[in-house]
Formats: structure tokens, sequence, C-alpha cells
């Protein structure tokens, strides 16, 4: 079998060269399937890897179109209806995204899916429908041939989602938006993803987010299962207005952020001063052991890090945007 595999890898390269990671990623999946098409007997566990596998390419050539583009998924609630508030104000923060040139990702349904690709407008949104036998249908706001993925798994929707988004406005829902939000701050809190701004969007009068706050502080933080610092991780906000501001205030200096080998690399518009490098050690002191931060050039500084405390990481680039 492993004859076999390099036999075909060999056959392609020739045919499509292709770089040494991409055959050695090939070859891994490859094996794995073989794997569990000769070991496992329930071919039900094959089949769902197959899906999934299918599912993920499929969004990713869809997106690939948008790879260089800012998006921001909006999650929220099937059920909102046109007349509720909250709906328009989805829809009213799709319109202002999409202005300021961002694609919304949208998970393609009715109610705040609805809304925010309603604002957003057809050429500024990528659908990710889940398909269910009830409630959850593409809406007439995306374009159905060529903006939009459909997908039988959650877990395959929730990566087509949040691996591309650079940032993320959840509005008040059920169990698959709680499902949506917790999966945010989990990949967030565990690095699993990119650092982004996650906003909390409810209506001026509204309390559904504070009251959320309300049971992770008393039951969660008081449980000691996470940290107070850890809820920098979102802000809430209780106009479309306070939430554009969070999302465009958290990349008003802060561009990127990557790890290599023992340190970690932060790229920002504007180079800090001495002073400010100090601040920064004062405000963040986890990561100015060693040789602490150091300014590799005009637009990035680097500082050790164990790959571990992201927390910390989001209060170093909230810091790096205050200068601004």
């Amino acid at each position: 079998m492993d004859e076999l595999i390099e036999a075909f890898l060999g056959d392609l390269q020739r045919e499509s060269p292709l770089s040494p990671d991409r055959i050695d990623i090939l070859r891994n999946l490859l094996v794995h399937f073989v794997e569990l098409a000769t070991v496992d007997g329930d071919i039900g566990d094959l089949r769902v890897a197959v899906n999934a596998l299918d599912e993920l390419v499929e969004a990713s050539a869809m997106f690939s179109a948008w790879r260089d583009v800012p998006k921001l998924a909006i999650f929220g609630s099937a059920r909102t209806t046109i007349d509720a508030t909250l709906y328009e104000m989805a829809r009213q923060l799709g319109e202002e995204m999409a202005q300021r040139n961002w694609m919304i990702v949208s998970g393609a349904g009715p109610g705040i899916m609805e809304a925010s690709a309603k604002g957003a407008g057809r050429e500024h949104t990528l659908g990710v429908n889940i398909e269910l036998p009830f409630e959850q249908f593409a809406n007439p706001y995306i374009d159905a041939e060529t903006m939009l993925v459909a997908m039988q798994y959650f877990f395959t929707r929730k990566v087509a989602m949040t691996r591309p988004s650079n940032a993320f406005a959840i509005f008040p829902g059920g169990l698959g938006t709680m499902d949506e939000a917790f999966e945010v701050l989990t990949l967030l809190h565990t690095g699993k993803t990119s650092p982004a701004p996650v906003v909390l969007v409810d209506s001026p009068n509204g309390t559904f987010w504070t009251k959320w706050h309300s049971f992770v502080d008393d039951a969660i933080i008081a449980g000691n299962y996470i940290d107070v610092n850890d809820m920098c991780l979102v802000r809430i906000c209780s106009s479309v207005d306070a939430a554009v501001e969070e999302i465009e205030h958290f990349f008003s200096n802060y561009e990127s952020f990557e790890v290599r080998g023992e340190r970690a690399y932060i790229k920002v518009k504007r180079a800090p001063s001495p002073a400010q490098l100090a601040e920064l050690t004062a405000a963040v002191p986890r990561f100015a052991l060693g040789t602490g931060y150091v300014l590799e050039d005009e637009h990035t500084i680097s500082f050790g890090f164990d790959g571990r405390n992201y927390v910390n990481l989001r209060l170093v680039i909230d810091q790096l945007n205050g200068w601004t």
C-alpha cells in the first residue's frame, strides 16, 4: 500500500508540481484514509470522514477568492423576526462593514443571518448553510451560485466560518448561537485561531449578554474554571456604532501575530517608543522575562512566548492599540 501511495504521489508531481509540504500533507491524508477503510469495521466512520473532508474542501475553495479581504463572521438566532430591533441592528452592521470593504460570513439562514446578508449585499456576503429538515434554508440575499456552501455537520460549518474570519459579532440566540459563541472563545483562549475581536451585540435596552456575562462571572469564574482576565476576549456592545468601533480599534495598530520557535512576533502599523515599550513591560510582565519586549524593526515587536497564555497576548494587543 505504501508503494502504491508513493507511486501515485510521484505521478501527481509529474502532472502538477506540488511543494514538499503539500506532498507530505497529502501522503498523511491518504495513509489515514486507507487505515480507516481497512481497520475500522464501521463504514459509517469512514463515510463521516470523507463527507467532512469534502465539505471543508468545498468551503476552502469558495473562501480562497477572498483570502486577502477582511471578514466578519456574524452569528445569531434564526428566529429573530424582521420587525425586531436586533434584526435591524444586524442589517446595519452588515451594511457598515461592507462599506468598509469587509466581507460578511453568514450562516446563510433566516433571522440574524438574513439581516446581516441583506445589509452587506450579495457582493459582500459569504454563506455557510447547515442542512436541517426544518427551519434552515438559504436566504435570498446570498449568491447561491458562487458564494454559498451547504454543510451536513455543525463541526465542519463552525470550522468553515471561524477559520477564515478576522472578527466575530454575536447576537442573542439559542443553543446553536451559544455553541458558536463558546467555540469562538475557546479557539481564542487556546490559540487555535488568530487573535480577533469578539463583540456581543444587544439592543440598547437588552439584557441578554449582561445576564450571560453574570452567569460567567457567578458560575464559571467564581468556580475557578477560568480566570477573571479571560473575559477580556469579548466586549458587550449595545449599538452598531460601538460594535464597528471595537472591531476597527482592534486593528488600529495591531496587524498580525505569529510564533517562531520560543518567540512571538507582532506586527504593528506604528513602532513604539522606548517609553511605550516600558509601559508594555509594566502592563503585561508575563512576556517580559529574559530579553523582554524587543523592537525588531519599525513594524515588529518580539517577546518570549511559551504558546500558552493567549489571554495575556490579548492584553498586549490592547496595550499596543491603546497607543493610538
